[in-house]
């Protein structure tokens, strides 16, 4: 992977963007981007958030022009951001600026925000139809091949828990294959709230899915109970469904155990300083622990109950 640009060259590369072209600028790292930098752009005229990627390399399949496509689909849907430029050649997507505050795990604590959250999870899956499809049991044999084919460290014991994984597909897939517009990747930090409205970010993995992956991810990256994801569940439907719930936490498991060798990757490959293997570890142990916990066996019943 490139370094990244130092401000000069970013400051340049802005020259280009007609709304930042010939105006004062200040530039501001916002905090929080693994895969880009998030660099707040204030000029006389507005405040911008730029979206800086590295167009060399691409090891995640993240698919930008679908990220642009997902992004004004999003905002459309009354929760995302606006786009204002798109310079897939400089890998710049230029959004307007959230004001409010950007949440932490802490705050899923609260049970207001898991309500709020789940209204602005459910506005986002009622608006236009985004681009491609994401479904980490697609997303996951694709990663792991990167993985091998480079060589990158791995969990030693993680091939162990593939039929698991392939059990949980089948039972999911046999049972529903709703698919809505999802962001994917909804971990707190990703959530801003402003006020009564909460908006949504970062469409970098985004694409029609199963809404309880939605669900089900941010329970687990936000590190609620699983009594707080009953309400979660139960506040984006409207009612307690047993089968939706269980649905949403197998889901959540899924995706611990997919995202892992997400950190595999990166921690091979990434110029940013983050300790990526931790992260990959902390959700594959995670993933682990339900894998050979006593409540699988009754998820998968549960999956297929009518209530």
């Amino acid at each position: 992977m490139s370094p990244p640009l130092t401000d000069a060259q970013l400051d340049e590369l802005f020259e280009s963007i007609p709304v930042l072209a010939g105006r004062p600028r200040q530039l501001q790292e916002l905090s929080g981007g693994l895969t880009n930098r998030n660099v707040k752009v204030t000029t006389p005229d507005g405040i911008y958030v730029a979206r800086c990627t590295d167009t060399a390399t691409n090891m995640l399949g993240i698919d930008r022009d679908r990220e642009h496509y997902n992004t004004k689909a999003a905002a459309e849907a009354g929760v995302g951001a606006q786009v204002i430029d798109y310079r897939p050649d400089v890998g710049i997507l230029l959004l307007s600026y959230l004001e409010g505050q950007t949440l932490c795990n802490e705050d899923f604590q609260r049970p207001e925000i898991v309500a709020k959250a789940a209204s602005a999870v459910r506005a986002l899956h009622s608006g236009p139809r985004f681009q491609g499809r994401f479904d980490m049991f697609e997303r996951q044999p694709t990663y792991l091949k990167t993985v091998m084919d480079n060589g990158f460290r791995l969990p030693r014991d993680y091939l162990d828990h593939a039929d698991t994984f392939d059990e949980i597909a089948r039972v999911l897939r046999a049972t529903d294959q709703t698919t809505v517009p999802c962001n994917n990747d909804l971990l707190a930090g990703n959530f801003i709230e402003d006020g009564d409205r909460m908006w949504l970010i970062d469409y970098e993995y985004s694409g029609n899915n199963d809404p309880c992956f939605e669900l089900g991810n941010t329970w687990c990256e936000t590190g609620m109970s699983t009594d707080q994801l009953d309400d979660y569940v139960t506040a984006y439907y409207g009612r307690r469904l047993r089968h939706k719930i269980a649905r949403a936490h197998l889901q959540g498991v899924v995706g611990k155990y997919g995202w892992t060798l997400w950190g595999c990757i990166q921690n091979g490959s990434s110029a940013i300083e983050f300790d990526f293997w931790e992260w990959a570890m902390e959700r594959y142990e995670g993933a682990v622990a339900e894998f050979n916990g006593p409540n699988l066996a009754r998820l998968l019943d549960d999956v297929r109950a009518d209530d």
